[in-house]
């Protein structure tokens, strides 16, 4: 791995976990899923201009097809919208700490699920992760965090592991940022219909709200998904993976930095335990490539 790819992980990194940050800006002055529906519609629309720009079709494959629709729902829809619905009445550091599980529900799942063999390293960075989990969550509780709030987050990382297994492979073919447009425009497709039944549109305009909303739609909306491909297309996506061991932790530091969110030494050591667990399931599933 040279230097520019590692720049470009740790860009990604930093961006990714940005997010629910601006998530949680937007989400105090603004119906949360009315939000989503907008950025995703113009994250869309320029994603699928570049894509036309750089010559690429929207007559994808059927796996193509099969990937656009998956994750358009369960990634978009379901998992950024059920977290910024929580992120009303749970930190941001906390969401990106839940958020982050994901590589460890993956390999989970595919060592249960598909049978995958994921070596000593794997198993144990699997354990490391659950107890890292088990440390924050229960300082969260005693803490008095909202359950409910709680509650989303996790089905929502749940929808994003099954949404990432379902299409492994299927954005093969060329397209890739036509295919991520289009995800994009259907994510916003079934969260305009659930915001048109479940919110009425009241904003407190500031800016804040506004630098918010631009810096969502552009940066880990686009600019981190663009990274991430070229990342991919240099190293491939196993390593790719790798660099979200950084997720928990540079997720509650910019929560910490920008909205002052407090962190105890149990969520300092549980981020710790977590990253760990992360490094090692990505390292074993590195090392039977």
């Amino acid at each position: 791995m040279d230097i520019r790819a590692i720049l470009m992980g740790l860009a990604f990194a930093v961006m990714w976990s940005s997010a629910f940050t601006s998530a949680r800006i937007i989400v105090a002055s603004a119906p949360p899923l009315t939000a989503l529906c907008l950025r995703f519609l113009i994250s869309g629309l320029l994603g699928v201009m570049i894509a036309r720009i750089l010559g690429q079709t929207w007559k994808l494959t059927r796996g193509q097809w099969r990937a656009t629709i998956i994750f358009g729902v369960c990634q978009n829809a379901l998992y950024l919208g059920l977290n910024f619905v929580a992120m009303q009445t749970i930190e941001a550091g906390l969401a990106a700490i839940i958020a982050s599980t994901m590589p460890l529900l993956v390999g989970l799942a595919g060592w249960l699920i598909f049978g995958e063999r994921i070596g000593a390293m794997g198993m144990l960075g699997l354990v490391a992760g659950v107890i890292g989990v088990a440390i924050i969550m229960g300082a969260r509780l005693e803490g008095g965090v909202d359950l409910f709030g709680l509650s989303l987050c996790v089905v929502g990382v749940i929808a994003l592991t099954f949404a990432t297994l379902a299409v492994r492979g299927a954005t093969s073919g060329g397209n890739f940022l036509m295919v991520v447009g289009l995800q994009m425009l259907v994510g916003s497709a079934v969260l305009g219909v659930a915001a048109a039944g479940l919110e009425t549109i009241e904003i407190a305009w500031s800016w804040t709200l506004v630098a918010a909303f631009i810096y969502t739609t552009l940066v880990p909306g686009l600019a981190a998904t663009l990274v991430w491909f070229l990342l991919v297309n240099r190293i491939g996506a196993i390593k790719a993976a790798t660099f979200h061991f950084l997720n928990p932790f540079l997720g509650v530091a910019i929560a910490a930095v920008i909205l002052s969110e407090t962190l105890s030494a149990q969520d300092l050591i549980g981020v710790a335990v977590i990253m760990g667990g992360i490094l090692a399931v990505q390292l074993s599933r590195q090392k039977r490539v």
